[in-house]
């Protein structure tokens, strides 16, 4: 006989299944889908769980953002750009969705090479062999000379290049986010930390232009993100440092100057999760007075499928 007591199993008492509680019903299946479907079948079909609910709950958010005319604000690192989506985003200010675009120095550089020389994003492994990782001349020029040209007025980083590419307009300014956003009105903001973009590498960089451009953005932003209370959306695609701490910092100096600002939604988008942005964007800001949620996955399938379900969300509200 064993010396170590054991709980009496037949003292459990059950419960009936049809009394109990259950989140899973056959409404909430998925169902399955031919492969000559139409977009509203597919979103029709996907099971009504988890980040599948949250998907369309987002999406109510945004459309109910839009009925109530309060703004909806992108922040995006570069990868966006580099994986061939800047199509997407600006098809969504088109269409009215997005009023502000918040990027990393990184996402100005390649959204300016697109427009500029139709490509980017060059093998960093190879280049950095030789020291030729960032060197290409006319990007370095592109952009340390244009936003030396916020002395000459109150332009920021955002605008000055938008305004370039708006003007000039290269082959590929229709894949630019700046000089789009520039044209229809939709303020970008660049924050750049200095050291981490290719141009800080050239001899025409200038810590002065560069810090003054990208602090006026910083205060641009900071009065986007004041409009955000009772109902505006802030969603938040890739940037792991940087454009988190940024929305931190915009958010408490519009909650310092106005007051409280609350009932906002926040969704951040990566493909890991990261503990600035789900912090800074998801939790924090949105803690007992909002909503926030958390996607997990490659960018260039989730945002086509977000702005997808938009769009399939504006229709219906429009019909």
């Amino acid at each position: 006989m064993s010396k170590y007591k054991r709980i009496d199993i037949q003292r459990v008492r059950s419960i009936s299944v049809q009394s109990r509680p259950s989140k899973v019903h056959p409404s909430h299946m998925a169902k399955p889908v031919r492969a000559d479907a139409d977009f509203r079948t597919f979103w029709e079909s996907l099971p009504d769980v988890l980040k599948a609910a949250d998907l369309r709950a987002l999406i109510d958010d945004i459309d109910r953002a839009a009925k109530n005319k309060k703004p909806v604000l992108i922040m995006m690192g570069a990868h966006l750009i580099k994986t061939g989506l800047s199509p997407v985003l600006i098809d969504l200010m088109q269409s009215g969705v997005i009023h502000g675009i918040a990027m990393n120095g990184a996402g100005a550089i390649h959204d300016v090479e697109l427009a500029y020389f139709g490509k980017t994003s060059e093998d960093v492994a190879a280049a950095l062999k030789t020291g030729e990782f960032g060197m290409a001349q006319e990007t370095a020029d592109l952009l340390n000379q244009t936003v030396k040209q916020c002395h000459e007025g109150t332009l920021g980083f955002g605008e000055v290049l938008g305004r370039r590419i708006s003007k000039e307009a290269p082959v590929y300014a229709e894949y630019s986010l700046l000089g789009q956003a520039y044209r229809m009105s939709i303020p970008v903001t660049v924050h750049v930390a200095i050291g981490t973009d290719i141009v800080h590498q050239h001899p025409n960089a200038s810590g002065a232009d560069i810090g003054e451009a990208s602090l006026r953005d910083f205060h641009l932003f900071c009065h986007l993100v004041s409009q955000i209370g009772h109902g505006g959306v802030v969603l938040h695609f890739g940037s792991a440092v940087i454009l988190p701490e940024v929305f931190l910092k915009a958010l408490t100096v519009a909650r310092n100057i106005q007051g409280p600002i609350e009932h906002f939604v926040t969704a951040n988008f990566d493909m890991i999760q990261h503990y600035r942005p789900r912090m800074n964007v998801v939790d924090r800001p949105t803690r007992d007075q909002g909503k926030g949620y958390q996607f997990t996955g490659h960018h260039e399938i989730m945002i086509p499928l977000l702005a997808a379900g938009i769009r399939l969300k504006l229709d219906k509200s429009e019909s």
